[in-house]
């Protein structure tokens, strides 16, 4: 039993594996201790151990390790590699990969083993390239949806804070900022999947991330949407160590 933590830049993501599925997923906000304690006593079972992720420094680790003592179970810092469970990591230095993001690969890989582009639209929105043999060959970092719209608020002397929808052909200020930060997203991840495509025919976008769902309907080719990519591949890496 393996209980399986993301530590996002915004928020907390659990997951308790049994080692054939998912008995729960949650999330927790790190500023509220409580929340963390009451993990602890909602886990349906106990779990043998932990295995986290962390991508959001100290308090998170802090809430982490507390949580480990309250549960009397060893804990595994996940951390990034040359290799693992049939991936193998293109980076020029694997070990500065961020976690979440291997994770995410490992995922990926696990939920389908064909060509992918793996997108986390969180904080950050992050888009990587595996091809067909399990190769990570590299990958891009955006500002996601809502640092775009905030920058442009606090940094230009006339654009507000939009609140807008999406639109082709926008008309109005709000629209215009929201539907920007969308295309230019969308622009990133359709230029690495074509850029894939000469080595992979048809790689399959996999969207995670909680602002996958404001990209999703905009997306005009084949992507499969997974609630927490980064709790898959922890859950998979961990049942192979």
């Amino acid at each position: 039993m393996i209980l399986c933590l993301d530590a996002g830049n915004s928020r907390l993501k659990c997951g308790l594996h049994d080692g054939q599925g998912w008995l729960m997923q949650g999330t927790l906000v790190y500023d509220q201790a409580e929340a963390f304690d009451d993990l602890a006593a909602a886990l349906p079972e106990k779990p043998d151990r932990i295995v986290a992720c962390n991508v959001a420094g100290d308090l998170a680790m802090q809430r982490i390790d507390a949580l480990a003592r309250v549960l009397l179970v060893p804990l595994t810092w996940f951390s990034s590699s040359a290799a693992a469970c049939g991936v193998r990591n293109g980076y020029e230095q694997p070990e500065q990969l961020g976690a979440d993001r291997w994770a995410a690969l490992i995922g990926a890989r696990a939920l389908d083993p064909g060509p992918a582009i793996v997108v986390m639209a969180g904080t950050a929105t992050t888009i990587d390239a595996l091809d067909g043999e399990g190769n990570f060959r590299g990958g891009l970092i955006l500002p996601g949806l809502k640092l775009m719209h905030d920058a442009l608020a606090r940094n230009t002397a006339r654009l507000p804070e939009a609140s807008g929808r999406y639109q082709l052909f926008p008309t109005n200020t709000d629209d215009a900022i929201a539907s920007g930060a969308i295309h230019a997203t969308l622009g990133a991840i359709e230029r690495l999947r074509h850029a894939l495509l000469p080595l992979d025919s048809e790689p399959l976008c996999l969207l995670s991330g909680g602002a996958a769902g404001q990209l999703a309907p905009h997306i005009p080719f084949p992507f499969r949407p997974v609630d927490n990519l980064v709790l898959e591949g922890l859950a998979r890496q961990a049942r192979e160590t």
